[in-house]
Parts: structure tokens; sequence; C-alpha cells
């Protein structure tokens, strides 16, 4: 090629280049939020957006918000929407999907974006505001401009005048709380943000600023306690990773009279507690363990993520099979990590295991995979209804059991020198670290696999792609424990009855018990059983007289008509999994035990 052609192309090429990045670089982008009347329940935001070469820009809404498995359409809390250029001119908006506003620019390159947001859902998920403070979830509060969701912003908050504290993992701008800065609006919806007068602690972990954001009147704790527990969660967590991610660390905590659970978050984790949960020792113990799954999360899923949780689709469901991992694996350290820092005894940590097995193997666990489990978490996980426990897993609960097994399977095979620590670690090092992209799920049974030193394909296939009953004692044996399963042989109804007003209504029945293939519905009333009419407490009483194949006549009141429905007495199809241990253990296994549940 000609030397001066070969000129003339660099030349257009570094123009070209230098054009690119004026083009994305040459955008600003910043959000005012405004809470004039918080008793409305009601915020204030405006986007300024400059640099627009377009016709008009679209802003959108998030749909759903990392974590939380579920659209939940924030776009219906959105109101007053105006623009204008920033002269004060008037421009047209005009909605064109349920959660995207169009803004037609006209000649100007610069917009204001004006909306109003009504908060006033009290959790993890959601963005809740009243007279008493302010928590604003990202993903619930802030639009995005479409096509730029990695162009920096500020933030700059106007709260009442009596609110002095601000918390978030969201960057100053220099000395002024009030003003932050994200580097893209997925931190900018992963970063929550609490107003208000709220209690803050604090603790040092290696060098690591801890914070505890403690809202809500009423609440007995003993903050040096507090930190001083959550340290010792926090420390042990970042043992299995082997290092802490972050420059600092917020606990949000929202103290209530009733609710709870958790979210996690990049760099923080929400928390609803109920207030009276200091007070006792299984009520504190539930704190830690909540604690200690949203903190677990700080690697598995906000850094070590299965595909395709990275890049978000806001506009829609970002599905995965790999929730059994993400959150069951999650669930499962929140039973082990409060016990190798001393809360718990050996054999509550082994309960917990044994419960997981319990909640699977009678519920939906013969009709749905862990695999499908997660990928339909977006329609049945959080829209539960009366048939759900015969149809569905939790991946919660059932990635755990799946975790535990895998932690005995590569304890034995290691002679106690590994653990699932080693494959967390593994990924964590290989997939965020290393390649920085999600994982597959061939990569993660690949991992498992090489850590163990076994072929995993038909464990895989059978109690994960597949519904087969794992074979428990191959596993718990390594550890000098065994399972014992009892079938359960009394009479019963198979339906859970509940007294409202003093009638008795069915609200689920059990799959294959004597209620479900006798025809008793769900919210029938019952009005007697065998000639009698009896309180809920007797009604079991006179259940519990009975043997296997009796049959009792029901008088219940279905749509406002009167039935008798004759019904065969079973049982309640379902068997009892308890965890005990075998008679004269072996050194190795005393060894595995030791190794597993955290005996130094």
């Amino acid at each position: 090629m000609n030397k001066n052609i070969t000129n003339i192309l660099k030349i257009s090429i570094l123009s070209l280049c230098l054009c690119v990045s004026f083009a994305t670089f040459s955008q600003k982008l910043s959000y005012t939020v405004a809470i004039p009347e918080p008793q409305t329940h009601y915020c204030e935001v405006e986007m300024k957006l400059e640099g627009i070469k377009k016709a008009y820009i679209d802003f959108k809404m998030p749909v759903w918000t990392p974590g939380s498995y579920l659209v939940r359409e924030f776009a219906k809390n959105v109101e007053a929407e105006t623009a204008k250029d920033l002269a004060g001119k008037s421009l047209k908006v005009q909605k064109i999907t349920k959660n995207t506003w169009r803004v037609f620019l006209e000649k100007t390159e610069n917009v204001i974006f004006s909306y109003k947001v009504y908060a006033y859902e009290h959790s993890v998920r959601t963005s809740f505001i009243d007279d008493s403070h302010a928590f604003l979830n990202g993903g619930s509060i802030f639009m995005f401009p479409d096509g730029y969701v990695n162009l920096a912003s500020t933030v700059t908050i106007q709260p009442i005048a009596k609110w002095q504290q601000i918390s978030t993992s969201l960057e100053k701008i220099g000395n002024n709380k009030w003003t932050r800065t994200s580097p893209n609006f997925d931190i900018l919806a992963d970063s929550p943000i609490e107003i208000g007068n709220h209690n803050i602690l604090e603790y040092n972990q290696n060098g690591i600023p801890h914070y505890v954001v403690m809202y809500g009147e009423g609440a007995d704790y003993n903050a040096t306690q507090l930190t001083t527990d959550l340290k010792k969660i926090t420390e042990e967590a970042t043992k299995v990773f082997g290092e802490h991610p972050c420059k600092d660390y917020t606990f949000f905590v929202h103290n209530v009279n009733q609710g709870g659970g958790g979210l996690e978050h990049l760099n923080s984790t929400s928390l609803i507690v109920e207030r009276q949960r200091y007070d006792t020792q299984a009520g504190y113990a539930s704190f830690i363990g909540l604690a200690a799954h949203e903190y677990f999360h700080l690697w598995n899923v906000k850094r070590l993520r299965p595909t395709p949780l990275g890049g978000f689709d806001y506009d829609n469901e970002n599905y995965t099979r790999q929730l059994w991992v993400a959150e069951g694996f999650t669930d499962y350290y929140d039973n082990l990590i409060p016990r190798r820092a001393g809360f718990t005894t050996d054999y509550a940590f082994v309960n917990a295991v044994n419960d997981m097995i319990n909640t699977h193997e009678n519920t939906g666990g013969k009709v749905q995979p862990l695999t499908e489990a997660s990928f339909d978490a977006w329609i049945k996980h959080y829209r539960r209804n009366e048939n759900s426990s015969n149809t569905m897993v939790d991946y919660y609960s059932s990635g755990a059991r799946i975790a535990a097994m895998f932690d005995l399977l590569i304890l034995h095979n290691s002679n106690g020198s590994k653990n699932l620590d080693d494959v967390m670690r593994f990924m964590y090092q290989e997939y965020y670290k290393k390649l920085n992209r999600p994982f597959t799920e061939d990569e993660f049974k690949k991992a498992v696999e090489t850590v163990a030193g076994e072929k995993l394909e038909d464990f895989f296939q059978k109690y994960i792609y597949g519904t087969e009953t794992i074979d428990y004692n191959r596993f718990l044996n390594y550890a000098g424990l065994k399972m014992n399963i009892e079938k359960d042989e009394e009479a019963t109804l198979g339906a859970r009855l509940e007294e409202t007003g003093g009638k008795i209504f069915v609200r689920s029945t059990k799959r294959g018990a004597a209620a479900y293939k006798y025809g008793l519905n769900v919210n029938d009333e019952i009005l007697g059983i065998d000639g009698k009419r009896l309180s809920i407490g007797l009604f079991n009483q006179h259940i519990g007289k009975k043997d296997v194949g009796d049959k009792v006549s029901l008088l219940i009141a279905r749509d406002g008509l009167i039935k008798t429905l004759e019904i065969v007495l079973g049982n309640n199809n379902s068997n009892s999994y308890s965890i005990t241990v075998v008679d004269s253990p072996t050194e190795k296994q005393r060894l595995i035990f030791n190794r597993w549940v955290g005996n130094k």
C-alpha cells in the first residue's frame, strides 16, 4: 500500500477515534432529588442531560431491581412528567411504553426531565418515604437515558431541614455530603440512600470501615455487642474468598414492628428486622444469620455472577438457571459462617441441613428441578399460591442442600484438606478477578469436579437437572452421620386449616393426601365433621383419633352453597428425615465432621 495513503488512513482513524471519544464523554447527566413534604411519601426528581445530538431521547424506569427476581413495575409510581430545555422552554413528552418516556428535543441538545415518585412500600426492594426518614432504592427512583447506562452522573439530595444524616455507598463530591457521584447507572441503581436522623455504628475490619445504619425507634440492641458480632461474621465470610473487594461497606438496618428480609448490593445490604428480635437468643441469631447471608452476597452474586446476571436488562426479566448456586449456596453459608464464628453449635448446624432436606423432600421436589425453579423465579418464587408447595421447590433451601453434599464430598475426597470454600474461591478468582465475566452452568460444574476430584455428570443430571432423591447417606456417612427416614403413617386430612372469626377455612391441600384426592378445595369453609361443629383444636383432635382408612363426613360451605364430602383418611404423603450419628465413627469420619462444621 502507498505510504501516503497509509498515513492518511492513520490520520482518519485517529480523527474518528477522537470523535468517538468526544461523543462518549461530551454528555453530562445529573439528578436532583427533593423531598419537600415527606409526609406525602413523594420525592421530586429532576434529571439534567446535556450534549444529546438527537431528535429525541427516551427516559426509562427499571421494571425490576437486581437481587430480587420479579418484575415490580416501578413505573406505576411515577407521575407529573415534564421536560424543558435549559432556557425553560417546554419540550414535548410522550409515553411510548409502560416504563419509557420520550422527550422530543427539537433544536436543543440539553434537557431537564422532571417527575415525581410515590414511595410508600416498606421493603428491601422498594423505596419508602415518611416524616421520619427516606429510604431510596435507586432502581425504583432513578430513570436512565436509553443508550446511556454507562454514563456517569451526579446526585444531589435536597432533604427537609430537620434531616441531618445521609448514608450511601455513593462517593461524595468534595465536602458536600448531599452531593454524590456514580460511574454508571448500574452503580446508581445498586446503591441505596438512607436520609434522616438515623444512628450510625462503625467498626473496622482489616482497614475497611464498616457502617451499621440503624433506623427505627424501640429496638433494644447493644451497640457494642452488635458491631463485635457483625465483625466476627464479616471476618469469617472474608476468609472464604481470601480478600475483601470493598473500600467500605454499609449495613442498612430498618427496625420495624413486623416484617423481615434482606437485599444485597455491591457495597452494602438492606435489612428489615423486627425490633423485638434483639430481645431473645433465637431472634438475635436470626438477625446474625440474615446479616451473614446478605454479606456473603458481596462476593457470590454481586461479583461472582452466573450468566446472564451481569450487564443488566432493566426492561425485562433476566433469566438464569443458577439461582440454586447464587442464592442456595449463600443460604448454606448463612448457616455455616455463624457456626464458624461460634454463634451456634455443631448440631444446630447439622439440624439446619436436616431442615433443608425435609423442606425439599416434602414439597415439590419430585416435580420441579432446581434449574427450572431458578429459571421460573420470576413467575413462581415471588408469586406463590395455595398450590405452590405441591409444584415448586425453593432454590434457597434446596440449593443449600446441594452445597452441603458437595462440601462433604470434597472433604472426603481430599481427606479434609479441601472444602466448598475452595470452589467458591477458585470461581471468584477465575471469573470475577481474571476473566471479569459471569460463569456458565458448565463452568460451575467443572469447578466443583476439579476441586472434588470426581466427575459429577450423573449427580447433576439426576439431582439438579432432574428430580430424583439424593442418596443422602452416601454423603452424610463421610462425616459419620446417617439419615433416618420414617414414613408418616398417621391418619390426616392433608389440609392446612385456618380459623378466622370462629370459622374454619381450608388454605391449602397436600398433593396425594385425602383432602386432595376427595375434592376438598382451598377457601372451603368447614361447617362440621361427622355431625359435629367443632373449633379447629377439637377438629384436629377428632381427626387424631382416627386411623388410616377411616371415613369422615365433612359439611362444607363453598361459594355460598352447602355440600357434604365423604373423605377416606390417609397419611400425609410425606416422610420425616432425621440425621443422627453412626455407631462408632472412624477417625476419618470424625475428622471430616469437625472440618465440615468448622471446628478448629
